[in-house]
């Protein structure tokens, strides 16, 4: 493993050189825009007595008859705002139904949910709001940038002696992953696509994350990944615009995944974005969080509080490593100049807290896959006991003071380490 380590340098270097100058960002016109759109989420009650779970990441309704009540009573909601029932979307974790509405020109977004909120049927509205995924475009100029961080900063070969998270599922909310990618083949378990009106594809930043996360290990190509026998969940909820490595995602797309990832018992879910405070989004996270997950998340200096959801209670708040380094309760890890994976089966090197949030959900789950009991939650090392630059060893073998796994002496390796 080392050796292989010692010499992706110099594969990196030809990789680079090769394949970067394809990844810089194309001047064309933009086919999307930045706006937010002129939706709005208004949330009604599902009411017990007519919910049927089952495993698809929608839920379902009772009888058609309730149903198509609920859904006259959505309708009556959009008329008597003048807005337009556009979808809907059940969310029986929480009891609600969830309804698009758009609001026409010139009635402005928040004055719609004003007024709809006040609305006796209706429990809460709010706008449909547009998240950025942190990581910066893949763009450096020297070939011959040395490979993984984590391996240096972190031992990662020693990590790989006590856990490879076998056996624990990482929800990765993000754009399209390429699962037939040679260092990501095999390591999805499931891909699904919850972006209305864009259809499936695999896009940059989310094949980047989960390779940071989960790429092979000892198969002869690319990285190796924080946790390479983790199982990955590939919940595309975002979507990269046309021309551009700028990555979007909305509220009700990362709703639907996150859902989704609670309802099939995702231990470690992976937010590499921020953007602004959602009280749907937020009460899926507490649900996550209450249930037992690990819920890790991109933390953006130039936002209020680090933006959401890092901002949330209970969120693991991550920024690579050249910020924050002090800010409370944010870690830092790994996240500059992390060779990863592409779609395409390509290799590049990518920058941002995206990436930071990745290793760290990966960490989650080396430390999760010892620990079978759901409500033993595991406890991260840092240089602050509020945050700062983390200490994988001394996480991974649950001491309380630095280590760099040469302190940890080999009987305590053998006792942790998996069979």
């Amino acid at each position: 493993m080392i050796r292989r380590l010692a010499t992706l340098g110099t594969w990196l270097s030809l990789c680079a050189a090769l394949l970067l100058p394809a990844l810089s960002p194309v001047h064309a016109q933009m086919a999307e825009t930045d706006a937010a759109p002129r939706q709005i989420l208004v949330l009604t009650r599902l009411p017990p007595d007519h919910m049927r779970l089952n495993h698809g990441y929608g839920g379902g309704y009772g009888d058609i008859q309730a149903r198509s009540a609920r859904r006259h009573e959505a309708e009556r909601i959009a008329r008597h705002h003048g807005l337009k029932l556009a979808d809907e979307w059940p969310m029986p974790l929480l009891d609600l139904d969830c309804f698009i509405m758009t609001v026409p020109e010139p009635q402005s977004v928040a004055d719609a949910v004003q007024q709809v909120s006040s609305d006796p049927a209706v429990v809460f509205a709010e706008p449909m709001h547009l998240y950025n995924a942190r990581g910066n475009p893949s763009a450096y100029n020297d070939p011959l940038f040395p490979a993984q961080p984590d391996a240096r900063l972190w031992r990662l070969a020693d990590l790989h002696q006590l856990s490879v998270g076998k056996g624990v599922t990482i929800a990765v909310i993000d754009s399209g992953v390429d699962g037939r990618h040679p260092d990501l083949a095999g390591q999805v378990a499931i891909n699904r696509n919850f972006v209305a009106d864009h259809p499936a594809a695999v896009e940059q930043h989310g094949t980047a994350v989960a390779g940071v996360i989960a790429a092979k290990a000892n198969n002869g190509v690319g990285i190796v990944g924080v946790a390479p026998q983790a199982r990955l969940m590939a919940l595309r909820a975002c979507w990269q615009r046309t021309g551009s490595t700028a990555t979007l995602c909305d509220s009700l797309s990362l709703a639907k995944a996150l859902h989704f990832a609670i309802e099939n018992r995702a231990q470690v879910i992976n937010l590499s974005l921020a953007g602004p405070q959602d009280m749907l989004l937020g009460r899926l996270i507490a649900l996550a969080i209450a249930r037992g997950a690990g819920v890790v998340a991109a933390f953006d200096l130039t936002l209020p509080k680090g933006g959401f959801p890092a901002s949330q209670p209970g969120v693991i708040a991550v920024s690579d490593e050249a910020l924050a380094a002090s800010v409370h309760g944010v870690y830092t890890a790994p996240g500059r100049d992390v060779p990863t994976t592409q779609p395409g089966g390509r290799w590049t090197l990518v920058n941002g807290s995206s990436y930071a949030a990745a290793h760290v959900s990966g960490l989650l789950a080396l430390l999760r896959a010892g620990r079978p009991v759901r409500g033993d939650r595991p406890t991260l090392v840092a240089a602050r006991a509020d945050g700062g630059a983390i200490d994988a060893c001394a996480s991974l073998l649950h001491l309380s003071g630095p280590c760099d796994c040469a302190c940890a002496r080999a009987p305590k390796i053998a006792a942790i380490a998996p069979p």
